[in-house]
């Protein structure tokens, strides 16, 4: 089991960058595929970006909106997982959460084990 508690949202105008961080609070993340997802206000759910466990820099894959401007990666001393956001847009004005899935290799949106409260984020002039 692992409790997890995302961190470093904020308000940052169109251009500009943020670093979010998922820690667990209880458990290791290294035993799971983490995921970033969002969720603007009237939208669904989407996954952002997915890390997999077969390397401590395992394999991951980005949604196409953020392909190029956003990258996932996990420090497994501080037992976290980032999304380094960069060249930011209103349209990715939303909630991010993090979530955990234990088959470590996937990160089905509606199939995930944990998920974190959410930060928000607010790409605004």
């Amino acid at each position: 089991q692992v409790q997890l508690v995302e961190s470093g949202g904020g308000l940052v105008q169109p251009g500009g960058s943020l670093r979010l961080s998922c820690t667990a609070s209880v458990g290791t993340l290294d035993y799971y595929a983490i995921g970033w997802f969002r969720q603007a206000p009237g939208k669904e759910r989407e996954q952002v970006a997915c890390i997999s466990t077969s390397s401590r820099d395992g394999p991951t894959n980005y949604a196409d909106s953020v392909e190029g401007r956003f990258t996932i990666s996990r420090d497994s001393g501080k037992n976290t997982v980032y999304l380094e956001m960069s060249s930011l847009k209103p349209e990715d004005t939303a909630v991010y959460h993090c979530a955990a899935h234990s088959s470590g290799f996937f990160c089905p949106s509606g199939g995930m084990n944990y998920w974190g409260k959410g930060t928000l984020v607010n790409v605004s002039s």
